[in-house]
């Protein structure tokens, strides 16, 4: 089976948040299950300027962009690894946009590398089985197999499954940027890609792929209603036999306590005392007072849709309840004021890093007690995943994949891997943080909870069995349409 992951960003290579994580890991444990897999992405500056070693193909391709062709170069980094680059399109500071806004132009750039990704193919020659596309940012590809490329042999075979990261990100973009995808004006309708008057790019994947999957079982069944549809329930309730929930996993290989390069201990089920050093050089690198406090890490992107608002509204009562609390991440510019401006109310208390570094991240995970993510909603989450391994007790909102990967504690029989909360409210996130710290006060029972909670296995081989099961589902599909 050949592979291809279409994805707009994947480790080692360019990150903004999971979706990242989940491509790089996967196209790795498909190489480990000696499958023949591949990722390809735009040649990002970061990518260029980082320390990956790239090789130019010395291959060329052409890309219709409306009515205009833009040349682009396709570059390796083997034995897995391609990547397109156009510098009009890619050689910024950012992949997506700014804290202010989303690139002007995201519609061209994404039909390209679409479009492009498809022309990279051919030129490579490699004829995928299936192509695993990514979020709104590859969603045209299946659109596209079906229509533009519906006579062409080199695809014949070619099934496509699409993954939804996170519905709430979809590419919408006004009626008029619709010719520059190259697909005829019959498509902008309800039954096709029109969307409120607007050309929506998920939308293109949704009614075309041949499998359509999401990162948890819980949000899989979650989005076919309104209240977590976004506006597609109804096209998404019309794919309800092919949609499937597969929980995403973590590259036991990065994180890993016991080996952990970035933690200044290491750590591990059969000795915990790691942890106890990690969490004393955290809170005296980040200058925060007494060692003892319960410390709370948060890593993550700053949005609303991850419930910083109720984070904010909780700061003088977290303060109250005696927590520290550590944030690195970054976002919406609300939200990097807001938690900035709490930092300097509360120096010795809350310590907030605006940006994303790698780092501080492992040391978060590696020395908080708990790990806090009251998500509005939660595709999956990787931060309770990974928070668990380094036995740091997620609190988080019964949502999604938060609902699906986290045992809620159980003070009867003392058993669980965290807290949850149901109402979106700060009172609930409250509640949920006061249960966490009443078993802080209780050695032995904390020390139980830390040590369900890494025992916990979210490694990628069974997710990446499962998704092998769906691509030859697809596959099957693409040959009895055949």
């Amino acid at each position: 089976m050949k592979i291809l992951i279409a994805s707009p960003e994947a480790v080692p290579y360019a990150k903004t948040g999971g979706l990242a994580d989940v491509a790089g890991s996967l196209v790795k444990e498909y190489r480990a299950m000696k499958k023949e897999a591949y990722v390809i992405l735009p040649l990002y500056r970061k990518i260029r300027e980082g320390n990956i070693h790239l090789k130019n193909t010395n291959l060329k391709i052409k890309v219709p962009v409306g009515d205009r062709q833009v040349e682009g170069e396709i570059f390796s980094c083997q034995p897995s690894a391609y990547f397109i680059r156009c510098d009009e399109f890619f050689d910024r500071e950012e992949l997506y946009g700014t804290p202010w806004g989303d690139f002007f132009d995201n519609a061209s750039r994404f039909v390209f590398f679409s479009r492009g990704v498809l022309e990279a193919c051919k030129a490579l020659n490699i004829r995928p089985d299936v192509i695993h596309c990514n979020d709104w940012q590859t969603s045209l590809i299946p659109l596209y197999l079906k229509k533009l490329y519906k006579g062409d042999n080199f695809f014949k075979n070619t099934a496509t499954l699409l993954t939804i990261h996170n519905l709430g990100y979809q590419g919408l973009f006004p009626a008029s940027e619709m010719p520059l995808t190259g697909l005829e004006w019959d498509l902008f309708s309800p039954e096709g890609i029109e969307f409120y008057g607007k050309v929506n790019f998920l939308k293109a994947g949704l009614i075309s792929a041949d499998v359509l999957t999401t990162v948890s079982s819980s949000y899989a069944r979650e989005i076919l209603i309104k209240e977590f549809g976004f506006g597609l329930e109804g096209v998404l309730k019309k794919r309800e036999k092919d949609l499937y929930g597969v929980i995403n996993g973590i590259d036991y290989d990065e994180w890993d306590p016991s080996r952990d390069i970035y933690i200044p201990e290491k750590f591990n089920l059969d000795s915990l005392q790691g942890k106890t050093e990690c969490k004393e050089n955290l809170v005296k690198e980040a200058s925060l007072d007494k060692v003892d406090r319960p410390l709370v890490g948060m890593v993550g992107r700053l949005s609303a849709q991850k419930g910083l608002d109720l984070v904010l509204q909780s700061i003088e009562e977290l303060m109250s309840l005696g927590v520290n609390l550590i944030i690195l991440g970054k976002g919406d510019e609300e939200f990097h004021t807001g938690f900035s401006q709490a930092a300097k109310r509360h120096r010795e208390r809350i310590s907030v890093t605006i940006g994303f570094e790698e780092p501080l991240a492992h040391k978060i995970y590696a020395g908080s007690d708990f790990f806090l993510i009251p998500s509005r909603y939660e595709p999956c989450g990787l931060g309770q995943l990974i928070s668990m391994r380094y036995g740091s007790i997620p609190v988080g909102r019964s949502t999604g994949g938060l609902a699906d990967t986290i045992q809620d504690f159980n003070p009867l029989i003392s058993k669980g891997t965290g807290f949850l909360f149901s109402d979106y409210t700060s009172s609930a996130m409250q509640d949920a943080i006061k249960r966490a710290l009443c078993v802080y006060t209780d050695r032995d029972k904390l020390k139980k909870m830390i040590l369900s909670a890494m025992n916990m296995d979210f490694s990628w081989k069974s997710s990446a069995e499962r998704y092998i099961e769906l691509y030859k589902h697809a596959m099957g599909k693409t040959n009895v349409a055949a």
